[in-house]
């Protein structure tokens, strides 16, 4: 029951990142909630391997910190990634140069 509760808390917290950061045009509605839930459960489930309790106020604390810190950095650098890329084409595509 607690991991729906850590991706429900991934997916606002990659809904938070997705909608307070900039660049929220250059990739999809969905990515980065989704990428909030796949690392809020990984870690999730790596730290109660690791042997922290469930009940515990840390596995809470790095696993939604964790992933708060993750998905601001995956959204950013997405962002920077795919501006450049478009920049890229559409300077070829000025200058007459077919697209790879």
């Amino acid at each position: 029951m607690e991991l729906l509760f850590v991706a429900l808390g991934g997916a606002l917290l990659g809904l938070g990142a997705r909608y307070l950061l900039p660049g929220r045009h250059t990739h999809g509605a969905v990515l980065i909630p989704a990428i909030g839930v796949i690392v809020a459960c990984a870690l999730w489930v790596a730290l109660t391997w690791a042997g922290l309790k469930w009940d515990g106020g840390w596995i809470w604390w790095i696993t939604l910190g964790g992933t708060a810190v993750i998905a601001v950095v995956v959204d950013l650098v997405i962002g920077r990634v795919r501006a450049g890329h478009d920049d890229q084409l559409l300077h070829s595509l000025a200058k007459g140069a077919v697209a790879r």
